[in-house]
């Protein structure tokens, strides 16, 4: 696999990668099916203990369909810090990664995934497990997990001037 060009912006600090992971707020799944390309924008919550991710979903369409079919997907998650007006620079770190999608049946891993999942997005989460979690919601909701083999990391935390 060919390295990072900008080899000053590389993360190399994994625990940094993980913590990218553990903090956006969406990450983008790119999948492909008979070679055309489908790209997916995903909630989701990272499990630094199992070196996953776990996202919800409904449990038919096309999504579903493309990755029962293959399940390896490249992703990206990403902190966008916002452009810098009049310096033609943009600010962000961002995680790439490979990995194979696993969809969950059991549920005591359906309940951790969602549990995982809710401690990543919500402010108050022990309220929200305790109202959303139930043996019909988890029966309901379709979970995927992505096992993560491959991570790189890139950030521009400072404005260069490069010409």
């Amino acid at each position: 696999m060919r390295g990072i060009r900008r080899k000053e912006k590389e993360i190399k600090n994994k625990d940094e990668m993980l913590k990218i992971l553990e903090t956006t707020q969406y990450i983008t799944i790119a999948m492909s099916n008979n070679n055309e390309p489908y790209l997916v924008t995903l909630s989701h919550g990272y499990d630094r203990n199992h070196h996953c991710i776990y996202f919800h979903c409904a449990k038919e369409g096309k999504k579903i369909d493309i990755l029962k079919s293959n399940p390896l997907v490249w992703g990206q998650a990403l902190i966008d810090e916002g452009y810098v007006q009049g310096a033609c620079d943009h600010l962000y770190a961002t995680v790439q990664f490979k990995g194979t999608v696993t969809f969950i049946e059991d549920k005591e891993e359906k309940v951790h995934a969602l549990k995982t999942m809710i401690r990543a997005l919500e402010s108050n989460p022990d309220s929200v497990m305790a109202e959303h979690i139930s043996d019909k919601s988890v029966k309901r909701v379709g979970i995927g997990r992505i096992d993560i083999n491959f991570l790189s990391g890139k950030k521009a935390d400072k404005v260069v001037i490069s010409l």
